[in-house]
């Protein structure tokens, strides 16, 4: 445990250098490569060895692990000193120290507990915090150092400006977009890791570098109150979904940033209307599980929903979501993203519901012949199902047309309603008619809510 507590702090040591960048320079990439050359040339044997070796770097007698993600780390830095379209030096620290930092943390959690929350929420804190470090670091030498800052490979050293005050009220008002982007870092960071070998690193961070790199970008407006709320509502639902069975560790992680964005990007109207979806399809999932279970209907994975699963029924609203930003830098109308997203979660809230509730009773049909099939057959459906998928459409309907652009409560909620029950029978058509070995569930269920988000979007333009 001591050695890869050691290890940990070793890799967010490497991190922490992106946060001299803007001193750096053009030179920033030189230290990560003086480290991957020494771990790849100089550490072959020995304590320090076998303190930094991942699994599978003793086999090759390399430390592997390390080298990659100092290259990775060097690649960014790089980019980062590019003259044309650079990566901002914000997103490399916060990249490289949300996974620097993040492991740290998950090792130190490991020391006194080896259950997943802890160990997950132990690397997306201490990510954050790095993360957060790491850009006011920048930010502050961004500031002193001004436009000329950083060091030329051969130029001169840049007369340093002392405005402190300046540099405190400028990070007083971007603290709000700082802690966002350090929670996105951190969030996509144990994301990613979630999904590929804890090796893999450097993988890690160049992903979590352009997806933060986005969001600098869209330059969403950032308020205390919102980013408050946003984490801590998103935190708690987590844990709850988490702890109920309905997600597992990487879908309660994709939920949760999923919500985040929502919240910021979008509003607490957005939030609340994918929110909605997400407890309300979660709970059905677990509802009367042992009977579906024995009826052969139930979602896999004990009702826990996954990565995968959660991106399938979401892709399409949160694509919706970033665009609804990027108008505010675009000349595009946001009503068409913002009914986009309505139609594409009321799709997703209807199908889940008709296949949850469906699926516990008896005598169900094939949508496209209506002929009596076996329950849990592809594109069978119920009346008792098809009901509540009505109702789980009303209910996204309604909180979007209190909450979000989409118009008034009967025409636009109407709109919403219709796009949800349209695209929940396009996924039982799907389901009957190319749902099989070549075409799973989850390429269906994104299909669906693309054609629920392309329903929304014309009602929505013909009828507004």
């Amino acid at each position: 445990m001591i050695r890869r507590l050691r290890r940990a702090s070793t890799f967010a040591g490497v991190a922490a250098l992106a946060a001299l960048a803007p001193t750096l320079g053009d030179a920033a990439v030189v230290p990560f490569l003086a480290v991957a050359g020494l771990a790849f040339f100089g550490i072959r044997e020995g304590e320090w060895f076998e303190t930094l070796a991942l699994p599978g770097d003793r086999e090759e007698e390399r430390l592997y692990g390390l080298v990659a993600f100092s290259v990775a780390a060097a690649g960014l830095a790089l980019f980062a000193s590019l003259p044309r379209a650079p990566l901002p030096y914000e997103a490399f620290a916060a990249a490289a120290l949300a996974v620097g930092g993040g492991r740290l943390g998950r090792e130190f959690v490991g020391r006194s507990s080896t259950d997943e929350f802890p160990l997950v929420a132990g690397y997306v804190g201490v990510g954050a915090l790095a993360a957060l470090a790491g850009q006011v670091a920048v930010r502050v030498q961004t500031e002193l150092l001004g436009d000329a800052g950083g060091l030329a490979l051969g130029g001169p050293v840049p007369a340093p400006s002392l405005d402190l005050a300046g540099t405190a009220s400028s990070l007083a008002t971007a603290f709000p977009d700082l802690v966002f982007l350090a929670s996105v870092a951190a969030l996509t960071a144990a994301l990613v890791r979630s999904l590929v070998f804890s090796r893999d690193a450097h993988i890690t961070v160049i992903l979590v570098a352009f997806a933060v790199w986005g969001f600098v970008a869209l330059d969403p407006t950032v308020t205390v109150p919102l980013v408050a709320f946003g984490l801590g509502v998103t935190a708690a639902l987590g844990y709850v979904s988490f702890a109920l069975g309905t997600a597992s560790v990487p879908g309660m992680l994709t939920g949760v940033l999923s919500a985040l964005l929502a919240v910021v990007l979008g509003g607490v109207g957005w939030f609340l209307t994918l929110m909605a979806f997400y407890a309300v399809g979660g709970l059905a999932s677990k509802y009367r599980f042992d009977e579906k279970a024995a009826r052969g209907v139930a979602q896999e994975n004990e009702g826990a929903r996954g990565t995968g699963n959660v991106l399938a029924n979401s892709a399409v609203a949160l694509v919706a979501l970033v665009g609804y930003a990027a108008t505010a830098h675009v000349a595009l109308p946001p009503a068409p993203f913002a009914f986009a997203f309505a139609g594409a979660t009321a799709t997703a809230m209807a199908d889940t519901l008709s296949s949850e509730i469906g699926g516990l009773f008896d005598g169900p049909r094939l949508v496209t012949t209506l002929r009596r099939v076996e329950p849990g057959t592809d594109g069978a459906i119920t009346w008792q199902g098809e009901l509540a998928g009505l109702t789980g459409a009303l209910v996204v309907g309604g909180i979007a047309a209190v909450g979000m652009p989409v118009g008034d409560l009967a025409v636009g909620g109407g709109v919403v309603v219709l796009a949800g029950v349209a695209g929940m029978t396009v996924d039982s058509v799907l389901g009957a008619v190319v749902e099989g070995d070549r075409v799973g569930n989850q390429a269906v269920n994104f299909l669906a809510t693309l054609s629920g988000a392309a329903v929304a979007v014309a009602l929505g333009v013909t009828l507004l």
